[in-house]
């Protein structure tokens, strides 16, 4: 795959395909419109062949929901032959399965393969599958408590709230961190019922930095058995807190909608989610955990790292693709694809219509050249 600068197709191309994909994808009510339509004379950027013809079937996370639907608007503005599908119902769980079963030409997930998930992948994939990221964005606590439009939690808090150990809201411990107390009530925590990449992504900040609360183990399934509303799906979550009263659950922070979020108390200071703030935590927080596979770019957080610049719990997403397709012709319809998607257009693309953070030039790079090697 060839690397360009993103002088090559100019700034009218970038305009129209990040307004394409504005007008064709749901916007997120939280999407950040702050950043520069025009990418800079450094950008990263991989040539979309508009002859290209064919169908990508493809799905899983449903945080990258609203950032695919863009991101198929933009692409197909350039290359209009080519059909892409993105089932978001099936959630990181079902989609990987899908991928390992050679459903899906690509999954997407909220966390890479598991090391057994790897073994399983060279059946499919020769050398092994590999996971390459995709899309940044943060879980956020979303709530719904009559008139509360504020609310501020530790790690500590939330960690009591999820385990059921915190169950009404006028607890001595939302009090203390509010520097108020709120109304007497009910606390519903609402959490995902199906195989979740976001509930991977939350349980590993829970276990990692509130040992002493949260005795559970870390993974895609939710572990808290008891008076939970589980809830198919990020838009099932959503559709629960927003029903409820009382309520309190976590999603991709594309998801959430109109519904407020907690501003998470980091050394002393309430971070709520920004982008800067999760680009923040990938810059002083992500490391590298390739799983063996050549090109493979997993990544995993170092939360000992965290500030009160980061907020804490991010969400790193991947396309899960084989190193080695059933055919080249497929292989060069997916390597389009998802070069799109990690270049610098196709990032502004997530940012304006899912509210996402952009990846790091260094991991867009690093992405081209892993694409490059898949045949």
């Amino acid at each position: 795959m060839k690397l360009n600068r993103i002088t090559t197709i100019g700034a009218a191309g970038v305009l129209a395909a990040i307004a394409l994909a504005g007008c064709s994808a749901t916007p997120s009510s939280t999407s950040t419109e702050s950043s520069s339509a025009t990418p800079t004379a450094s950008a990263i950027t991989s040539k979309v062949d508009a002859s290209l013809t064919g169908t990508i079937t493809s799905g899983g996370s449903s945080a990258q929901a609203n950032a695919q639907a863009a991101w198929t608007a933009a692409y197909n503005a350039q290359a209009k032959g080519v059909t892409i599908n993105y089932d978001k119902s099936q959630g990181s769980g079902g989609g990987v399965t899908n991928f390992l079963s050679g459903a899906y030409d690509f999954a997407g997930s909220d966390s890479p393969l598991n090391a057994d998930q790897t073994t399983a992948s060279k059946a499919l994939c020769t050398e092994g599958g590999i996971n390459i990221p995709v899309y940044l964005d943060g879980v956020a606590i979303a709530f719904n408590i009559p008139g509360v439009t504020d609310l501020k939690l530790s790690g500590e808090t939330i960690a009591k709230i999820f385990a059921l150990q915190i169950t009404d809201w006028s607890d001595p411990a939302i009090t203390k961190d509010n520097g108020k107390a709120l109304p007497a009530g009910k606390i519903t925590t609402v959490a995902r019922s199906d195989g979740s990449g976001t509930t991977a992504n939350f349980t590993n900040y829970l276990a990692a930095t509130q040992k002493s609360v949260w005795t559970y183990p870390a993974g895609k399934d939710w572990p808290v058995e008891g008076d939970v509303s589980k809830q198919k799906g990020g838009s099932g979550v959503v559709q629960a807190i927003e029903a409820g009263s009382g309520t309190i659950g976590y999603a991709d922070h594309s998801a959430i909608g109109k519904l407020a979020s907690v501003a998470i108390l980091q050394d002393g200071k309430a971070v709520p989610f920004s982008a800067d703030a999760v680009s923040k935590t990938f810059e002083v927080a992500a490391v590298d955990a390739s799983n063996g596979i050549k090109g493979d770019l997993s990544k995993k957080f170092d939360y000992s790292k965290l500030t009160a610049e980061t907020y804490p719990i991010p969400l790193v997403s991947y396309a899960i693709a084989c190193t080695t397709f059933k055919t080249p012709e497929q292989a060069k319809l997916v390597k389009s694809y998802i070069g799109f998607i990690d270049s610098t257009l196709g990032q502004q693309v997530a940012v304006k219509n899912a509210g996402a953070a952009p990846l790091p030039e260094s991991v867009l790079k690093a992405a081209q050249e892993s694409l490059a090697t898949i045949k």
